[in-house]
């Protein structure tokens, strides 16, 4: 008797639940997520609005051929025939780096191969490293070419206080920056061309009021795997919109840390480095810009660089790139509301579209609307979620971001779904940024892998590829709390469930076959299956 009654307790406790749920659903469920569709519907528009935005000014700049060029005075830079190279300008080329074992050849053999008179250009390796064998390799490489008569410096310091801001801080103190006029900026997997700073300085050269120059980054490994190749997607859209309309139109944009040229006195005025967020970067754009600099972009002057090609990496970077721009949100808004040197209308451009509606509500509105609203949606049917902000809105806003990767159109709905499971650690990041949470200040340098891969793959061939999928499919050596994560595989059993209620009850919009797809990503990227594996060899 005790048996059955314990048989026949659970499922009195389901019934009981489900009675309990219809009862609440559409009295007290309802109205609370009719609201929060309606939220996300507001900021699906605002960010549909940005989107027709700045593809319809692309439009207007390509059809009037604006290029910096016809923007602002250029002209080369010739050597004087009285003179000699004191024509040139004196430039500082920074190369910050944290245990770079994989590329710092690269970066400071580019550094050291542009087309530059040598007595007018001070190369500074500021290294941070704290393993004592990558610094030791990276001294060699330094005398190396000092001994070639390059005029290179190794610098270091004793700590990494404020982090790659701190390095460029102390890096600009030495007394021989003082000679120097301009200071170009190169992460260490950066490599520029030979040409690189004559495209670039003399703008600065020939237009007192531009303060930097940047370059568009080129990825040398975006087809190493898919998850790079969703990467490209999204970074050529920010280049090739976003950049291009904030230098054709606002004389703004945001700096990317590296791959451009900084007039020092600008830098100066704007207060220099600041570690006071992890996006130095942005914070000394935002500084320059309310000091009424300008800032051009230069489309077709491309700089060699990698992307993270490991999950962990990239997951770090994205935390990064979300928390930091938030977490200066915070701290700039009052100042650029009450600032005078600049008019309303770009001030109220830096604000809204730069800060808000692209680094808050594109995260925020990406998870809470696609995995969090619309699955709670077909639980629902109360609601009202109207066909056009669920599928149509979104439709355009993603051909619009991808249209600027032709080659990458076929991977659409798998860039979809990438980029709708980042946004999880996107708006987790974004939020600590936006309230100041904890440690917002750690920085987490991105791993680069430089040659290693291809180093591996033509030392070891087939027996190489053969190992990899084996390591990656077997976990060997892995450890559980690196390999799983945890967010990513609940939330992907929460569209699971979804999917599988809407397919059994036969939901009006079928939103079965999208969150089943969403559901399979969240849980494949959350058994860690995304990216490239780097195995051990002995």
């Amino acid at each position: 008797m005790a048996e059955s009654g314990s048989t026949g307790g659970l499922p009195m406790l389901v019934d009981q639940l489900v009675k309990i749920w219809l009862e609440v659903r559409g009295p007290v469920v309802a109205p609370v997520l009719q609201f929060a569709i309606n939220v996300c519907l507001v900021m699906v528009t605002m960010l549909f609005v940005e989107r027709i935005f700045m593809c319809g000014v692309m439009v207007f700049v390509k059809l009037l051929r604006r290029t910096p060029e016809t923007q602002f005075k250029f002209e080369a830079i010739q050597d004087d025939l009285e003179f000699g190279n004191s024509s040139y300008p004196m430039v500082l080329v920074q190369i910050p780096m944290f245990n770079e074992r994989e590329v710092y050849q690269l970066s400071i053999q580019a550094a050291c191969g542009l087309s530059w008179p040598q007595d007018r250009m001070i190369i500074q390796v500021l290294d941070d490293s704290t393993d004592q064998t990558t610094r030791e390799l990276v001294q060699v490489e330094v005398q190396r070419w000092a001994s070639k008569g390059i005029n290179i410096k190794y610098e270091t310091r004793p700590n990494r206080k404020g982090y790659k801001a701190g390095a460029l801080r102390q890096g600009m103190r030495h007394p021989y920056v003082q000679t120097c006029d301009y200071v170009a900026i190169f992460d260490a997997d950066f490599q520029p061309e030979p040409e690189f700073l004559q495209r670039t300085v003399p703008f600065l050269v020939h237009n007192s009021n531009l303060a930097l120059v940047q370059a568009r980054w080129k990825f040398v490994n975006a087809n190493e795997c898919l998850m790079t190749k969703m990467q490209e997607v999204s970074l050529n859209y920010h280049f090739s919109v976003e950049q291009r309309v904030g230098s054709a139109t606002y004389g703004f944009f945001g700096f990317n840390g590296t791959a451009g040229v900084w007039r020092i006195r600008a830098m100066e005025e704007a207060g220099g480095w600041n570690d006071r967020t992890t996006v130095e970067d942005m914070d000394l754009a935002v500084r320059a810009s309310l000091c009424g600099w300008k800032f051009v972009y230069i489309h077709d002057l491309e700089v060699k660089n990698e992307l993270p090609s490991t999950f962990k990496a990239f997951r770090f970077q994205q935390h990064r790139w979300s928390c930091g721009p938030a977490n200066l949100f915070r701290k700039v808004l009052f100042t650029i509301l009450k600032n005078q040197n600049l008019r309303l209308w770009k001030r109220l451009h830096m604000i809204y579209a730069f800060f808000f509606v692209r680094k808050i509500v594109a995260h925020i509105v990406t998870f809470t609307f696609y995995c969090v609203v619309i699955p709670a949606s077909v639980l629902v049917p109360e609601v009202d979620l109207p066909f056009w902000g669920a599928v149509y809105v979104p439709s355009i806003i993603t051909l619009l971001n991808a249209i600027t990767t032709p080659k990458s159109l076929h991977l659409l709905v798998f860039w979809i779904l990438f980029e709708n499971v980042m946004s999880l650690h996107r708006t987790k990041a974004t939020i600590i940024g936006l309230f100041d949470i904890g440690n917002v200040n750690e920085w987490v340098v991105t791993e680069k892998l430089g040659n290693l891969m291809k180093y591996r793959s033509a030392k070891y061939g087939k027996k190489y590829t053969l190992q990899r999928m084996a390591s990656n499919m077997l976990a060997r050596g892995w450890k559980m709390s690196e390999r799983l994560h945890i967010l990513e595989l609940w939330t992907g059993g929460f569209l699971m469930f979804c999917a599988v209620y809407d397919f059994y009850f036969q939901g009006k919009n079928h939103f079965y076959v999208y969150l089943f797809l969403q559901s399979c990503a969240f849980l494949i990227m959350g058994f860690g299956y995304v990216g490239t594996f780097v195995p051990h060899y002995s």
